[in-house]
């Protein structure tokens, strides 16, 4: 199934409220997950969003391998983990704290 199939079935809140309700981390390419999470000062689900224009599977591997194991205690915690292969930004959720 590719990403656009998915899309076509479900909704950006469908994927986010099942991301959290399975306890999983979101993975993406879009702006949009992120965009959410500030909005709705969301604790959760954790979003890894990739920015890198290069979004081959044997490019990605390495950095999604590093990044994923790094901040696994963040990630399974709530954080937007912002990346690309010449830096990387972790927040912890939700995003707007005073």
């Amino acid at each position: 199934m590719q990403h656009g199939d998915l899309k076509k079935w479900m909704s950006d809140q469908e994927i986010m409220q099942r991301a959290r309700d399975e306890g999983r981390v979101v993975l993406t390419h879009d702006r949009d997950f992120g965009a959410m999470l500030a909005a709705t000062q969301a604790t959760s689900p954790s979003v890894a969003q990739i920015r890198d224009q290069d979004v081959r599977p044997e490019s990605l591997a390495l950095l999604l391998t590093m990044v994923l194991r790094q901040y696994e205690k963040e990630l399974s915690e709530g954080a937007l983990l912002v990346a690309d292969h010449a830096r990387l930004r972790v927040r912890v959720l939700p995003l707007n704290r005073s």
